[in-house]
């Protein structure tokens, strides 16, 4: 697979980024946490953090897939079963 650019990754609220360009999440906490604003996400070139709706931990999933996929890596595949949780089937 040829290396591309990186894609645009969802922030929610209708804000995209691309991945490459985030270098700074930070969870809301308490009373700022309120109408969906979930976290902060900073951005190459922007001043100010972006608010997100979504977590640090699924933005962070889709940057870090978003910049294996640009640089050709395969997709990782994930296993049967989480580790500690038993299979449903």
């Amino acid at each position: 697979m040829a290396k591309r650019d990186p894609r645009m990754i969802a922030l929610g609220y209708g804000k995209f980024v691309r991945a490459d360009r985030v270098f700074a999440l930070v969870p809301l906490e308490g009373a700022e946490r309120q109408d969906g604003r979930r976290t902060y996400v900073h951005v190459d070139g922007l001043t100010e953090p972006v608010v997100a709706s979504r977590s640090e931990r699924a933005i962070l999933a889709d940057v870090e897939a978003a910049l294996a996929e640009a640089a050709g890596l395969p997709r990782r595949r994930r296993s049967a079963g989480a580790a500690g949780q038993e299979s449903l089937l």
